[in-house]
């Protein structure tokens, strides 16, 4: 193992750590909008993954920008959240709710792990004087950012419309307790 030096060698790295991730995600991608049951999820996925394809160019873009081929990494951090969502797949039966869901925090969680990475590029090469890096980089960390947005509100209603049934539920049993402790009460009147 060689011994790292320099900001230019760590912002290569990183970068070859994200070529990784988005390469994987282009896998991931359309496998999750298979599984997705909400059609609102599903399109989403399918619409970034067309983004995640051009993520994939812009940091082509950059690598040549700095006179490096294009090489992926291994990025461990991306591998660990697709193991999570195979394991939790394999180990349970989710229902249609629980599985889009389940979906939803997924892919919020591997968007707050993008949205770190890229700032932490940008960073670099705002350093490192890579003006038009900088720039493919913002474009890819804006995409993240609107997908991590539209992943949230399409996970809030979700489980707002899986928490309607629970809650009318909750509300029905409520009304018909409070109807019966008031029959009681009327069969009952205090001494």
């Amino acid at each position: 193992m060689s011994q790292m030096t320099s900001p230019e060698e760590l912002f290569v790295h990183e970068l070859q750590d994200m070529y990784y991730a988005e390469k994987i995600l282009t896998k991931v991608l359309p496998k999750l909008a298979s599984e997705a049951t909400d059609r609102e999820l599903s399109k989403a996925f399918t619409h970034h993954l067309r983004e995640t394809r051009g993520q994939v160019e812009n940091l082509e873009r950059v690598f040549k920008n700095i006179g490096k081929s294009a090489q992926a990494q291994p990025c461990p951090g991306i591998e660990g959240i697709k193991e999570e969502h195979e394991h939790f797949m394999q180990e349970n039966q989710p229902s249609k709710k629980v599985l889009d869901v389940h979906l939803t925090g997924a892919a919020a969680r591997a968007e707050h792990y993008e949205i770190a990475a890229y700032t932490g590029l940008i960073a670099k090469a705002r350093a490192l004087g890579e003006r038009e890096s900088v720039q493919l980089l913002q474009e890819n960390l804006r995409q993240e950012k609107e997908a991590l947005k539209t992943v949230e509100t399409i996970s809030k209603r979700i489980l707002k419309n899986a928490g309607n049934g629970s809650a009318a539920k909750r509300s029905s049993e409520a009304k018909r307790s409070s109807a019966k402790k008031r029959q009681v009460a009327i069969r009952c009147p205090e001494m």
